[in-house]
């Protein structure tokens, strides 16, 4: 299986490719034996250039990321790199799925014959995109009982999967780009098909309950990441650029019946923080969702 790499590339999942891991084998640049032993003394492995990645990714972004840059933050050659990794999309999945292990799952029941409930969330804005057995499950199946309540369970997957994208907002652009199947994210996917089949959707509308969800965290999120990307890169907090915007368009006469009507004004006095406004319309607008999953259920077929 592929997806759509840079420049429109075909390229093969690290997750799904056929091909042995990269191992190490001589840097041209260096000469046998001398590589590996700039590599030990920078304590160099797949997990430290993991982490790397990631750390350069949430501080420059995607955009400045390469290969020479990463080694130079390893205090390795380029092509020592690639004694761990073939490629740099290999690179990405697997930082891509590193992040996914951020996500602090709820404890969900297991399905009735002891297995997990393993499948993708929705491709769009959903950790992943694998064919879902949990498309023909019966939520009479699922054991219930003190697993807890599906729809706060939903909840805080989805503030999870927020935090997630807003904390690292290069992941937005990944998504799309990879399978995105790796054993973080598919965990992500099978706990989330577990919460969704007890709500008692059938199983014909459980992939278009979760595309509603992570679809409106993904489009959340993204906005989100990058308003705070724009205020970081000029120099001032989010409450400070809502201020300077809001005084531009204040003195717009034309603009003052949208503003009364979305109560900017009273939002400047009530002192909330931007990020504290974000979080409340977040809750109402995934309580919505969610409520509009439950009244889709109920609907007579």
């Amino acid at each position: 299986m592929a997806s759509v790499g840079r420049a429109g590339r075909t390229h093969s999942s690290v997750w799904l490719s056929d091909r042995p891991a990269a191992r190490r084998r001589p840097d041209p640049e260096q000469g046998t034996g001398t590589g590996h032993g700039r590599d030990q003394a920078a304590g160099l492995d797949r997990d430290r250039i993991v982490a790397v990645t990631v750390r350069l990714l949430d501080d420059e972004g995607l955009a400045k990321f390469s290969m020479r840059r990463l080694a130079a933050e390893l205090g390795v050659t380029a092509m020592s790199v690639y004694w761990y990794v073939d490629t740099k999309d290999d690179l990405l999945e697997l930082a891509l799925d590193q992040v996914h292990g951020e996500v602090v799952l709820p404890e969900t029941v297991p399905a009735a014959d002891g297995g997990a409930l393993s499948g993708p969330a929705p491709d769009a804005g959903g950790p992943a995109g694998t064919p879902n057995p949990a498309d023909t499950a019966d939520p009479a199946e699922a054991p219930v009982g003190a697993e807890g309540d599906w729809r706060a369970q939903l909840r805080q997957i989805a503030v999870e999967y927020r935090s997630l994208l807003v904390r690292h907002p290069w992941v937005t652009q990944l998504i799309g780009r990879y399978l995105n199947v790796g054993p973080r994210s598919l965990a992500i996917s099978s706990a989330t098909l577990r919460v969704v089949v007890r709500s008692g959707l059938p199983a014909d509308q459980r992939t278009g309950a979760l595309s509603a969800v992570f679809q409106f965290v993904y489009g959340f999120a993204t906005i989100e990441g990058l308003l705070r990307a724009r205020c970081r890169e000029a120099g001032v907090s989010m409450d400070d650029y809502f201020r300077d915007v809001l005084r531009t368009v204040e003195a717009r006469p034309e603009f003052q019946e949208t503003l009364l009507a979305a109560n900017q004004f009273e939002e400047m006095r009530s002192g909330r923080t931007i990020e504290e406004r974000h979080d409340r319309d977040f809750a109402f607008a995934l309580d919505t969702v969610i409520a509009g999953i439950e009244a889709m259920r109920d609907r007579p077929r």
